[in-house]
């Protein structure tokens, strides 16, 4: 029998772990996550900025990945028509499709893809990245309900929740300008653009 009285100081999951068994990342002193769970979480924000940047970068400059020359945004091409026009069904399809094309929607869908994928990589006001990355990822996940892959789930919900958890855990301040960030007169001023 462990007699846990003696061994206070020893966190509960390392009792009674056997010899050689890695222990699991743990916070340090002030609570932050340990350097590699940091280290992780910023290359997860990093890997997330550059999908928004990247779709931004091919949509306005049609690079040949998801959208041709032709159709780049530079030379008179929507960048949410094709999506919203034809893509998107289910409950909400008549409100897509009233979407799509208009230059409304397609500066405000351009504006947002360049705003969180810049902000996410430079490590920047992760909290307006993390809610403006999560409606954007929501509502595309809803102009396709049912998703292909699932009964409700795909990849735009996961990526909603990981933008939240990157701004809960302040992924900016490790491989990033967040901690910076944080020390400007506007920030200190404003704290919900940490």
């Amino acid at each position: 029998m462990v007699d846990i009285a003696h061994q206070h100081d020893t966190p509960a999951e390392t009792i009674n772990r056997p010899a050689g068994t890695p222990t699991p990342p743990r916070v340090d002193d002030n609570g932050r996550p340990a350097p590699a769970v940091r280290y992780l979480l910023a290359g997860i924000r990093l890997a997330l900025g550059w999908v928004f940047l990247w779709a931004f970068l091919d949509k306005t400059f049609g690079l040949g990945h998801d959208t041709t020359s032709a159709k780049a945004w530079i030379h008179g091409g929507s960048p949410t028509k094709g999506f919203l026009g034809s893509a998107a069904k289910g409950p909400l399809t008549g409100f897509y499709h009233s979407l799509a094309g208009t230059t409304f929607a397609d500066v405000l869908f351009m504006i947002a893809l360049v705003a969180i994928g810049t902000a996410l990589i430079l490590g920047i006001g992760m909290w307006l990245a993390a809610t403006g990355g999560a409606v954007l990822t929501v509502m595309m996940w809803s102009a396709v309900l049912p998703p292909a892959s699932n009964l409700f789930l795909d990849e735009h919900l996961i990526y909603a929740a990981v933008l939240v958890v990157l701004a809960f855990l302040g992924a900016g301040r490790t491989l990033g300008l967040g901690r910076l960030w944080a020390t400007t007169p506007l920030v200190r001023r404003l704290p919900w653009l940490v």
